[in-house]
Order: C-alpha cells, then sequence, then structure tokens
C-alpha cells in the first residue's frame, strides 16, 4: 500500500490576522509547486480558522485544529469542541503535542477522551508521541513513546487506527535548533511502525503515516524524507513561511 506523504504546518500561537490570511494564501498561491502524492495540511489558530477554509475550500489544502475539547459542549470556558472544529471546514485535528502534555498536563486519559470526540466528528487525530531530552539520554525513548501509544492509540479497534496520523516528536528537537537526524528519526519511525504491525497486523502498519516533528526545515527535509519510515512532518516554526513550508513539501 502506498502510505500518503503529508506536510502539516502547526502555526501554533503565531500570526496576526492579516498575516495569518497572508500565509495562507501564499501557500496556496505556491502549492501547486509540490507533487501530486504530498498532502498539505495547515493547522492555523483557532479565530482564524474559518477564513483560512474560506481561502482554502476549493484546494487539495486540508485545514485543521491545533487541539480540541475533550467534551462534546457544555460549561467550559474557553473550550473548542471537535464539532465546532468540524462545522467551520476542519477536516483533521492535533492531539497529544508535547507543548499540550507540558503547560496543560495533558495525559493518556484526556488524550483518548479527545480522540473519540476527534473521530466522532470525522476529524482525522494527528496523535503526537515523543521523548524529553532526559529520557532520551537514559536510553528510554522506545519504552516512553510506547507507553504513549498504549495508553491512547492502541486502545482503538482497527478500524478507528487507520484513521489516525502518527507524528513522533523528540522534545528535545523542538524549538531548540537541534534535530534528531536521519538515523534517529528512522529508528524511532521503524519502532513505531513495528508496534503497530504487533498491534494491528502489518497491512495498517503499512497504511499508516508517521510524521516527523522535530524542527524539520528545508535544509534537512530531504535527508529526513528519504528514509524508509518518514512519511512526511508536522513542521513549526518552518510553516510560518510559505516559501519553507513548499520548500519542505517539495522535498520528496
Amino acid at each position: 500500500m502506498m502510505r500518503k506523504q503529508i506536510v502539516a504546518g502547526n502555526w501554533k500561537m503565531n500570526t496576526n490576522y492579516p498575516e495569518a490570511l497572508d500565509l495562507v494564501t501564499n501557500i496556496l498561491n505556491e502549492s501547486k509547486n509540490i507533487p501530486d502524492q504530498v498532502a498539505l495540511y495547515v493547522a492555523p489558530p483557532f479565530v482564524y480558522l474559518s477564513d483560512v477554509y474560506k481561502i482554502l475550500k476549493d484546494s487539495a489544502v486540508k485545514v485543521g485544529g491545533q487541539n480540541c475539547s475533550w467534551e462534546k459542549s457544555g460549561a467550559y470556558t474557553g473550550e473548542i469542541s471537535a464539532s465546532m472544529l468540524k462545522s467551520v471546514g476542519c477536516s483533521f485535528v492535533i492531539l497529544g503535542h508535547s507543548e499540550r502534555r507540558k503547560h496543560f498536563n495533558e495525559d493518556g486519559t484526556i488524550l483518548s477522551k479527545k480522540i473519540e470526540q476527534a473521530l466522532e466528528n470525522h476529524l482525522q487525530p494527528v496523535f503526537c508521541c515523543g521523548e524529553q531530552l532526559d529520557e532520551r539520554e537514559a536510553g528510554k525513548q522506545k519504552e516512553v513513546v510506547e507507553n504513549q501509544l498504549e495508553e491512547v492509540v492502541f486502545l482503538l479497534s482497527k478500524e478507528q487506527f487507520q484513521k489516525i496520523i502518527i507524528a513522533y516528536e523528540p522534545v528535545w528537537a523542538i524549538g531548540t535548533g537541534r534535530t534528531a537526524s536521519p538515523e534517529q528519526a528512522q529508528e524511532m519511525h521503524a519502532f513505531i511502525r513495528k508496534l503497530v504491525t504487533n498491534k494491528y497486523g502489518d497491512d495498517v502498519a503499512k497504511g499508516l503515516s508517521i510524521l516527523y516533528g522535530g524542527s524539520c526545515k528545508p535544509a534537512n527535509a530531504m535527508e529526513l524524507f528519504a528514509q524508509e519510515d518518514v512519511d512526511g512532518g508536522l513542521i513549526g516554526g518552518a510553516s510560518l513561511k510559505a516559501d519553507d513550508f513548499i520548500a519542505i513539501a517539495r522535498s520528496f
């Protein structure tokens, strides 16, 4: 099975309104320059989602949320539900990002509920997993990632699991300027795929897109994407410049 190659831009808490519209317009204009087999995803801040979707709705570029609530609706001031995301044109949602785990204390119990909400509302979860620097230095990276998968996405049925994307993010390489070597990235991606094979079978594992999410940029994207089990990237800082984002997407 040919796995989907994906370059997803996580804008995080960046851009004001005019900047967001300029950025997505430039991405749209340049998206014709990427290979046909590469899918572009963008995840702007919540407040721009509706207008970003209006710009992209007739294109192949997918729009998604950076997070969603674990609840359907109700008295949760400031929260955004999965159904709200779906209603403004979103087709995916990023869940389990290391910054959400760190700053907002998200654990497996919360993330399982969020995955459930996303799937109920026909949003594709981009589920993030990865180790901290001290865990990498202690040689525990595989143990950490396996636990993160087991406590959330490995609770899903085979049918449900086939709807998700995994993003491996070595936390020590996010926003630090450090990047996992292509060999380190490949080792972890292959390990994740092997776990999926053991859990759901070879057919599911071969069809799973596993993205690399640790300071991927135009200078290193080609080498990273050349690895057998790296199917694209979850891009942070480099997704805030249309030229860089498109250059990464052209690196396959």
